[in-house]
Parts: C-alpha cells; sequence; structure tokens
C-alpha cells in the first residue's frame, strides 16, 4: 500500500482538500511532526488514526520503522505540523527512501506557505527561488545570501519567530535596495503584509517585537515599489464607474494586495474627493 505525502492547513483549519480529509480518515497510520498539533487537525474532523511522531532529529530512526509498516501493506500518511512535508519540513528521508525501496508513493496537492506570501508582497511571482530557513551558522548564512544576491529574481525566506529583525538586517547588507515583503500568520486570524525595501523593513521597530510564522519576500534588483502602480489602477477603475467590489476583485487578483487595504484606499480616495 502507498505512502502518502498529505499537505494540512498554515493556519485556518478549514484550508484542507476533501481528499486528504479522505486519505487521513483511511490511512493505517499518520507519520505526523507533532502528535499534539495533528490531534488538533483530526479532533476537528472526528477523526481517530493511529499516529506516530516523525520530526527532524527522529526521522531516520522512525524511516525503518515506516518502512516495515508500508511493506506489511498498511497505508501510511505523511504530515507535517502545517503545509507540504518536505518543503522546509520532515518527511524527505522516509519519502527518498519509499521511492528507493519501490514503494508506491502519491502527494496530495495542497497548503504551502510561499505561494500565499508571493502574492501577497504585491510583486511579479516569476522568476522566483524558494529557499525556505537559511542556513543557521552565520558564515554559511552569509555564503548563501552572496550567492542569492546575484539571482536576477526574487526569492523566499521562512523566517524564524523569533529573529526577524536579524534576518532583515543581514538580508538589507547583502541585498541593499530591494523591495521585500513580510508576510506573517497567513491565513489566521492576524494575517499581515508589512512592505517596503529592505532597509526600510529592517528600521521598522514593529519587527524587533513581531511574532509568529513568517515568510520573507525580495524582490529583484531594481524592481520598483508595486504601491503606487496599484494604486494608479484603483483609482482609475473607480473614476470609469466600476463598483468598489469589481475595482478590489480586479486589483486583489492582479496585484496581490489585501482586500482591505484596497478597500480602504478606496474609502479614503473618495473622501477626499471635492463636493460636486
Amino acid at each position: 500500500m502507498p505512502l502518502i505525502i498529505v499537505p494540512t492547513p498554515v493556519g485556518n483549519l478549514e484550508d484542507i482538500t476533501l481528499r486528504a480529509l479522505r486519505v487521513l480518515r483511511q490511512a493505517d497510520l499518520i507519520a505526523c511532526e507533532d502528535t499534539r498539533r495533528t490531534r488538533k487537525l483530526l479532533d476537528r474532523y472526528g477523526m481517530s488514526t493511529p499516529m506516530v511522531s516523525c520530526y527532524a532529529h527522529n526521522e531516520s530512526k522512525r524511516a525503518a520503522m515506516i518502512l516495515e509498516k508500508l511493506r506489511e501493506g498498511l497505508t501510511v500518511a505523511l504530515v507535517s505540523d502545517a503545509g507540504t512535508p518536505c518543503i522546509a519540513d520532515p518527511g524527505m528521508i522516509i519519502l527518498q527512501q519509499a521511492l528507493l525501496e519501490g514503494v508506491e508513493v502519491d502527494v496530495l496537492p495542497g497548503p504551502v506557505a510561499f505561494v500565499p506570501a508571493l502574492l501577497l508582497s504585491g510583486m511579479t511571482p516569476a522568476p522566483f527561488v524558494f529557499e525556505g530557513f537559511l542556513p543557521p551558522k552565520k558564515g554559511a548564512r552569509a555564503k548563501r545570501l552572496e550567492e542569492l544576491s546575484k539571482f536576477r529574481g526574487r526569492f523566499v525566506v521562512y523566517v524564524p519567530p523569533h529573529d526577524l529583525k536579524g534576518v532583515l538586517v543581514e538580508v538589507s547588507t547583502a541585498c541593499p535596495g530591494r523591495q521585500a515583503a513580510v508576510v506573517r500568520e497567513i491565513s489566521k486570524i492576524h494575517q499581515e503584509a508589512i512592505r517596503g525595501t529592505l532597509e526600510d523593513l529592517a528600521a521598522d521597530p514593529r519587527m524587533g517585537t513581531l511574532r509568529g510564522e513568517m515568510v520573507l519576500v525580495v524582490g529583484e534588483p531594481g524592481e520598483e515599489d508595486p504601491g503606487d502602480e496599484w494604486m494608479d489602477e484603483a483609482a482609475r477603475l473607480d473614476e470609469s464607474g466600476s463598483s468598489m467590489r469589481e475595482v478590489v476583485k480586479r486589483i486583489t487578483e492582479g496585484y496581490g494586495i489585501p482586500k482591505n487595504s484596497v478597500k480602504r484606499f478606496l474609502l479614503e480616495a473618495r473622501r477626499e474627493e471635492p463636493d460636486a
């Protein structure tokens, strides 16, 4: 029977597919990064599938046991705490060993944090490099940032929740003058995107106090701030007689700007219009 890679919500527990729920319900075993986190998801949807922990420090050891279960004909679902396993999360050792042994493997499509972050940055997505977490050691991190600085496109970095300001300082030193966006708490109640140059973001006092899951999107060299462009387009559509709903829809889809930001801009613009 197969090993099935199952993406799980990065925030809102409703962000899961019907197929993923069926697989989790029917699996003989769920290998998960943290059984406590996965239990919340299972409880939300009334499931009691057996679980076993499989995180970064025990994955090699667990792989042997999981492969044995697969050889016995059991179906194993592999999940991480949030998002897609193996994408800056554990799971790659198990996946590679299963493929080497000829075990049937399936990967379900689903949530991953860097895609919403790319769109919410307001920058054209392609081309881009997904970096995941930067190397933990300072020397290796500086070397990798130097390599990324030569890439003529955007790159996406996952940020440890306790070191946002430090990451911004290092990235702005390696890639001065670039546009960037810090996107935090994706699909959660406090989701927000903070945009500006790397230097402006690094100097922002909020960057030393923000907490939660964070993604940093760094623009390509010479990329302009998308702010004025979407505002000009929103104003033009508004003046042409388009409804607010239509303007919000087109700007959100075209530029990746949050709906509330577009609505706020339109309302403020309308208040500033002189009386006829």
